[in-house]
């Protein structure tokens, strides 16, 4: 119960069980399709090009709607935003199961661009109803953005199998949960601050150093994460897997995230700052990749296990750090944009790179200095957004003299 503290009984309860279930939608759409790459690209006839473009353009939409968020909350409330957005998402992801190639773009658009708008302003929410909270309610958001990726990486080429082979279905299915999602939801609609938001600027944001170390962090270690949902399965595939194992695999890997994503939060917000815990995450994960790349496939599940504690890890740090960063509620909801936003497009280029440098190698084997070059560079930024400070930025009402 001390976790409610912040927010009304039993509104805190509706609250938390709403943010869970939203959170299980965010991955879904992105992890869901990797599997089952192979199978829909050899259905549709899709070039090695076009294939590359399908794992990046959902993570690019992430960054590039991001923006938005802010000014759709200003005017219509942030409750009300994710509400409607969830619909969107639910027809991306059915639309993408459909109409061919041109559903298969169209839905991957419409639900990155949905995700990238919800994700940015549910750690606002955060911040401002679970403010005493933030790092273990980080924590349980995070987790459920983990096991909801795991479920979709796990389950839909079984899924694709029990309908005879259609993979239409594994892509398909995940709307309905985002259904689920949005009726769940429903009632955080009704609440007064979401109809009368307040009108607030924030200033210096984008001129603040420490931001931008947030911003890149973000980024950079989101890339990494999704070079795992976009193609982990075709390197292990490529390395002798079937489609169900290395499917298995990710998703196994994806499940480990789930206690590093509630415990790192946590455990960095005990320290004096959160450099130790970011330099641990990464070691983690650059290592695990590089073990999933590499290193003998009898001992791939230890490393698929050492993947997911750090990107779990990591990626619940990023999240973390836009909360603590910040002094309010609005500077979070800006930082948020500003760091996923910015963050998710430099991301997209990751799977991008990885797509590129094996059509033209004709191998994994060189991606790894991707991996090392991406998660070199993360590991900085992260040692400068983990300094306990506060963005200098400030919350102005609009109207209010400077």
């Amino acid at each position: 119960m001390s976790v409610l503290k912040s927010a009304t009984v039993p509104r805190a309860w509706l609250l938390l069980v709403g943010l869970v279930l939203v959170a299980l939608n965010l991955r879904p759409a992105l992890s869901s399709m990797a599997p089952l790459l192979a199978d829909v690209s050899h259905s549709l006839g899709l070039s090695a090009a076009s294939a590359g473009l399908l794992t990046t353009l959902p993570v690019l939409c992430l960054g590039l709607f991001a923006p938005l968020a802010p000014m759709l909350a200003r005017r219509f409330g942030s409750e009300r935003v994710v509400f409607g957005i969830l619909w969107l998402l639910a027809l991306g992801i059915l639309l993408r199961s459909q109409l061919g190639v041109l559903g298969l773009f169209t839905g991957s658009l419409l639900a990155g661009a949905s995700i990238g708008i919800i994700g940015v302003l549910l750690p606002g929410i955060v911040k401002r109803d679970f403010p005493k909270q933030a790092g273990t309610m980080t924590g349980v958001y995070s987790m459920a953005l983990c096991l909801g990726a795991a479920l979709a990486a796990g389950a839909s080429v079984p899924l694709s199998h029990y309908f005879d082979d259609r993979w239409a279905w594994g892509l398909g299915f995940w709307c309905i949960t985002a259904v689920l999602a949005a009726l769940v939801w429903w009632p955080q609609t009704r609440q007064t601050h979401a109809t009368r938001p307040p009108a607030v600027r924030v200033r210096g944001l984008w001129r603040d150093p420490l931001a931008w170390q947030v911003t890149l962090f973000m980024g950079l270690q989101s890339s990494l994460a999704y070079i795992v949902f976009g193609w982990l399965p075709s390197i292990l595939m490529g390395r002798g897997l079937s489609a169900v194992e290395a499917g298995l695999v990710m998703s196994g890997s994806i499940i480990v995230q789930l206690p590093s994503a509630l415990l790192a939060p946590w455990l960095a917000t005990r320290g004096r700052d959160q450099r130790l815990a970011v330099l641990l995450a990464m070691a983690l994960s650059l290592m695990g990749l590089m073990g999933c790349l590499y290193a003998p496939l009898g001992g791939l599940w230890a490393w698929a296990v050492i993947l997911g504690l750090g990107q779990g890890g990591a990626f619940a740090l990023a999240l973390t750090l836009i909360v603590l960063r910040s002094r309010d509620a609005h500077v979070a909801a800006n930082l948020s944009s500003m760091a996923q936003g910015v963050g998710y497009t430099v991301a997209s280029m990751g799977p991008l790179a990885v797509g590129l440098v094996h059509g033209w190698t004709g191998s994994w084997g060189p991606v790894g200095w991707i991996f090392a070059v991406v998660g070199v560079a993360a590991t900085v930024a992260g040692l400068g957004a983990g300094r306990t400070l506060y963005v200098q930025a400030s919350s102005q009402k609009l109207g209010q003299v400077a």
